[in-house]
């Protein structure tokens, strides 16, 4: 995640937003050394999303890739699919996209512009003054709006959250985005860095230890007393309720009890946790900005480092098919087998 806080920090308002918008990813063979933020799965095929709009498949547990046709040149930070065939991109300039066939090519559904104007509608319809004020800023900055992660339940019902505390929801696949700001406890318009489901409940992690928690479905979120004053830059959860967060100097705690309470994991690491995900036998990895793994085979309760390493800064993972690990970071993509050693690329 700091990865992508780094590349948002590096625009500004004189960026040529406009024709990136418009501009479709340009295809490049060194596709897959690029910079990538985030993979995923899509049934048995692989997505992975970074910068310039680059969006590559691969349908061989990450042993080769393809690049898909992707409409924008944006920088894409997170990528999500419900089933093999649905499935949405965020990233700068407030850019949604979907996907109906696997990844293999893209639609935008909202840019910055428009979540802008969204908001603004909003609260003159609201006559809310301070929303108003911070709607007609969001109008004036333009279009460099970065979302940084998603979270669709199913292929209609879906959130996207970001920088400057934005946020919106869809209840139809994403034809519709609402401005759910006003719905958040985050009066500071903190970053919103990432959300996922434990459990019946809903949870967004933010800078300066913020945490979020929905047990109404969504329609509200209300802050969590924090175990950390610092920057929680992603989140795990279960279909039991445990959760896990994770973010600056090694800091990750886990929770049984929906976020009431939280124990501090030893991660051993003083660099920032930037990604996590579950292995097919129920065990969680831990990434770390410098390259280290740390495996939990309790889900998340404890962590010990594993010997593979990505070696390089690692921005998201996955596990693959054929039960491989699959890193993207500033190096591309990397491979790790099934036994967690560096696989042949």
């Amino acid at each position: 995640m700091m990865l992508t806080l780094l590349l948002v920090s590096g625009w500004t308002l004189a960026s040529p937003t406009p024709v990136l918008l418009d501009q479709p990813a340009m295809r490049s063979a060194k596709a897959p050394r690029a910079v990538l933020l985030a993979v995923t799965r899509a049934g048995e095929r692989l997505v992975a999303v970074g910068e310039r709009g680059i969006v590559l498949l691969s349908d061989d547990s990450g042993k080769r890739w393809r690049q898909a046709e992707v409409p924008v040149s944006v920088s894409l930070t997170a990528v999500q699919f419900v089933d093999p065939q649905q499935g949405w991109a965020v990233g700068h300039m407030g850019v949604v996209l979907h996907s109906r066939d696997g990844g293999e090519t893209w639609t935008r559904q909202l840019d910055g512009i428009e979540a802008a104007q969204q908001a603004l509608f909003l609260a003159r319809q609201r006559q809310d003054v301070q929303r108003l004020k911070d709607a007609e800023r969001l109008v004036a900055d333009g279009p460099d709006k970065p979302f940084l992660d998603l979270y669709f339940s199913d292929a209609r019902n879906g959130y996207v959250v970001g920088a400057y505390g934005l946020i919106l929801r869809t209840q139809d696949g994403g034809q519709n985005w609402q401005p759910w700001m006003q719905q958040v406890d985050n009066p500071e318009g903190l970053n919103l860095y990432g959300i996922r489901a434990a459990g019946r409940a809903l949870f967004i992690v933010g800078e300066r230890g913020l945490l979020l928690r929905s047990t109404d479905d969504g329609a509200s979120f209300h802050s969590l007393e924090s175990p950390y004053p610092g920057s929680f830059f992603g989140v795990q959860g279960s279909a039991n309720g445990e959760l896990l967060v994770f973010g600056l100097r090694g800091n990750a705690y886990w929770s049984g009890d929906q976020g009431a309470s939280w124990r501090r994991m030893d991660t051993g690491l003083e660099s920032a946790l930037s990604a996590s995900t579950r292995l097919g036998d129920g065990a969680s990895v831990l990434a770390s900005q410098g390259g280290d793994l740390l495996l939990s085979p309790g889900g998340g309760s404890r962590f010990r480092p594993l010997a593979a390493a990505a070696g390089t800064s690692v921005a998201g993972l996955v596990a693959a098919p054929d039960g491989s690990l699959i890193c993207v970071g500033l190096g591309g993509v990397t491979r790790l087998d099934p036994d967690l050693s560096p696989a042949q690329r």
